[in-house]
């Protein structure tokens, strides 16, 4: 075997000359064929969030009860997060801490007649063992830091 090749206009090229014009035409196809458009990434939750307006204290801090609250409502549990769509809705989504948010930012604004906030009841039980203490003010903890962080104010609940 030939340690040279022979170009179009009949000269001869080396084995390397040939392999770095090849190496060179493969990189460049895949440096645009891979890198082509970008496909734009969905926005954040915490930036739909920031698309319904600021809660509105007046609108809620008069109420008694929690049976009159319209807006998300949150029960933190040890292992997860329950979230309603108004007190007088029946329907509950179980989530985890981490993913309260993103489950926010995909409600309608319908379910926001208050602005940014959310009433949250921890579910705390006096029986409750010594982990699901723990796992709760873990949870607690999570989920008010994500909230602080997407500017959503929160109506605490006291537990019973």
């Amino acid at each position: 075997m030939s340690s040279c090749a022979v170009d179009g206009r009949g000269q001869r090229a080396s084995w390397a000359s040939v392999l770095l014009i090849v190496f060179g035409l493969t990189t460049s196809y895949c440096l645009t064929a891979c890198g082509g458009e970008k496909t734009p990434s969905a926005p954040d939750p915490e930036s739909e969030l920031q698309a319904i307006s600021p809660a509105d204290p007046a609108k809620f801090s008069s109420l008694q009860e929690t049976k009159h609250w319209s807006n998300p409502y949150l029960v933190i549990r040890p292992q997860s997060v329950g979230v309603l769509t108004g007190v007088a809705a029946n329907e509950e989504q179980i989530v985890k801490p981490e993913e309260v948010l993103k489950t926010l930012a995909q409600l309608p604004a319908s379910a926001w007649p208050y602005g940014r906030a959310v009433a949250v009841l921890v579910d705390a039980k006096p029986t409750s063992s010594e982990q699901d203490k723990i796992a709760l003010r873990r949870n607690r903890g999570l989920v008010a830091g994500e909230l602080q962080s997407a500017h959503v104010a929160i109506n605490w609940i006291p537990s019973s």
